[in-house]
């Protein structure tokens, strides 16, 4: 399993590498990916937004997104992958600030608002999705699950 971090300039220090690769391996493997490969980066409020607005065409930030390298246009895979055992999932990219400000919202710390973020950002790189109630559900679920598991190790 390779999962490789970026921190944005000013981002370096907020969060601990190790304990970020911790959270994604119990989220992978939950989803038994046990041979996939993925990228986290934490940034702040105007990466993000741009970000948003150039992917989703919303002018405004958010908390995570997720960049699926399995996903497909018309029909066809949008990557050529290497002829290796590896599963190339895609990036999660994490907004330091927002997770802070939706700690607080919430009620808890900063470091489990930024797990939620990144096991709900590596199940959008698995496939799941929250676009109709059903598959919501599944989603919230699985969210549930994986986050138990995260508590359980790392918080």
């Amino acid at each position: 399993m390779e999962i490789n971090i970026l921190f944005d300039g000013g981002f370096e220090s907020v969060l601990d590498e190790a304990w970020l690769r911790a959270v994604a391996d119990v989220a992978l493997r939950a989803e038994e990916q046990i041979n996939a490969e993925m990228g986290i980066l934490v940034t702040g409020q105007e990466q993000i937004r741009c970000l948003h607005k150039q992917y989703m065409n919303d002018d405004t930030p958010t908390d995570v997104l997720s960049f699926a390298m399995r996903e497909k246009v018309n029909g066809a895979p949008e990557f050529i992958f290497p002829t290796d055992e590896v599963e190339h999932l895609g990036e999660v990219i994490i907004s330091y600030p927002q997770a802070e400000i939706q700690s607080a919202d919430h009620g808890h710390s900063v470091l489990r608002e930024v797990a939620v973020l990144l096991v709900h950002g590596v199940l959008h790189l698995l496939g799941y999705d929250h676009d109709e109630p059903l598959r919501q559900q599944n989603m919230q679920l699985r969210e549930q699950v994986i986050l138990k598991l995260v508590a359980e190790k790392l918080l």
